[in-house]
């Protein structure tokens, strides 16, 4: 279906503009008419320029959309109106755009879960699984309540690893920022004063000075290199799977941050694989669809093996067990789980265990970063100082008053 650009005016006058799929101009103009818009002018366009141009749908439109869908069905009000509601009292131009063609393809017959696969830019695999899951088994306020509760908690997880990154990202910036300009401008400065002057410079003088000069002669290959190795790491990890399977595989090795990326994929997994099963997914395809979920390609190769040794009539707790990839806590409430029949709320418990180690520990790391940094800062500003300060004083010292 051809796609346009077009610019319009809603019912209050002001202007709009965005991209929408449409089979002519009569028809984008019927579709606007009934997101409340009248057409001004369109043009047609590549179909991959307008999705790219007609802005991104945030995490908490999905929290809205999953907390007014859920509030609905439970009410007793059609799914097919309640798209048509939302769609006319959404603010996102572009979220508008997708329940007005979602709304069309319900007026043709197709089911909510086969409307959001139209749409795997905003709705994933996870999220239509689960949505087919509740249409199958009549549990589609619950999926959605969960789907809510689950977004915003990866919403808040992605906070907390930022948070946990920027900080330390930021400090190191403006200390090779501070340090840049001293090594560039103020010991060559320095340097000229102590050659006019001919006298004998102590080793960490000449440490400093020999840095120096070094940093303002190559100062560009400095900038470049380091870019262009991240850019060319970054290609290879893109283009080579075995590349990206080395690099996974080290992230969960690196001192600190590396138990708690742990963490975070061993809860994500769990809160996926327990709100599947919960919903009425099989154990299979719940552990099949946590694979494209948990971020990691270590991990996710093993589930790839626990599928297939389940499917061979492998226990689900010794198949884990023997993967060697997941903690002794999972182990053990899979266990309990699948002992006592109730494996959605062992992983319930699992998930909450690891949502509080986590958050636990970016606060710790937080507190622990900062002073950390501190003194990283204050030693190499101490080295210069005293790199600069210790012919001078020497200097004084000679004088005779």
């Amino acid at each position: 279906m051809p796609s346009f650009d077009y610019k319009a005016i809603d019912k209050t006058g002001q202007p709009a503009r965005g991209g929408l799929d449409a089979v002519n101009e009569v028809d984008l103009e019927l579709r606007l008419r009934r997101m409340g818009l009248d057409l001004i002018t369109c043009k047609q366009v590549d179909k991959k320029r307008t999705s790219l141009g007609s802005g991104a749908i945030t995490r908490q439109d999905l929290v809205n959309f999953c907390f007014d869908m859920e509030q609905m069905v439970r009410s007793g009000i059609p799914i097919l109106d309640g798209l048509r509601d939302m769609r006319d009292g959404i603010d996102s131009p572009r979220f508008r755009e997708v329940l007005t063609v979602m709304t069309e393809d319900m007026e043709a017959g197709n089911v909510l879960s086969h409307c959001m696969a139209s749409h795997p830019d905003v709705f994933d695999h996870v999220f239509i699984s689960l949505i087919r899951a509740g249409e199958r088994s009549g549990q589609l306020p619950e999926v959605f309540q969960n789907l809510a509760e689950t977004i915003r908690w990866q919403d808040e997880l992605l906070s907390q690893t930022k948070r946990l990154l920027m900080y330390p990202a930021f400090t190191l910036v403006v200390v090779l920022g501070v340090m840049g300009a001293l090594l560039v401008f103020l010991v060559p400065q320095i340097a000229g004063l102590f050659k006019s002057m001919g006298m004998a410079l102590p080793t960490q003088t000449k440490v400093l000075l020999a840095v120096s000069a070094f940093t303002k002669d190559f100062w560009l290959p400095i900038l470049l290199i380091p870019a262009g190795a991240a850019i060319s790491f970054a290609v290879v990890i893109k283009r080579s799977s075995k590349a990206a399977y080395f690099w996974d595989h080290a992230k969960l090795r690196i001192p600190v941050i590396g138990p708690i990326l742990q963490k975070i994929i061993m809860s994500r997994f769990t809160n996926t694989f327990g709100l599947m099963y919960r919903s009425g997914i099989t154990v299979l395809d719940a552990i099949k669809i946590s694979e494209d979920v948990v971020g990691n390609r270590v991990v996710a190769d093993g589930l790839n093996r626990a599928v297939q040794q389940v499917a061979s009539g492998a226990g689900l707790t010794d198949t884990f067990n023997n993967l060697g990839l997941f903690p002794p806590l999972v182990i053990r409430m899979l266990r309990v789980g699948e002992n006592t029949g109730a494996l959605d709320t062992a992983l319930a418990n699992v998930t909450y265990f690891y949502n509080r180690d986590v958050k636990d520990a970016v606060d710790k790391g937080m507190k622990m970063l900062g002073p950390a940094l501190t003194l990283v800062l204050g030693g190499m500003i101490a080295f210069v100082i005293w790199a600069v300060l210790g012919p001078v004083y020497d200097i004084l010292g000679k004088l005779k008053f």
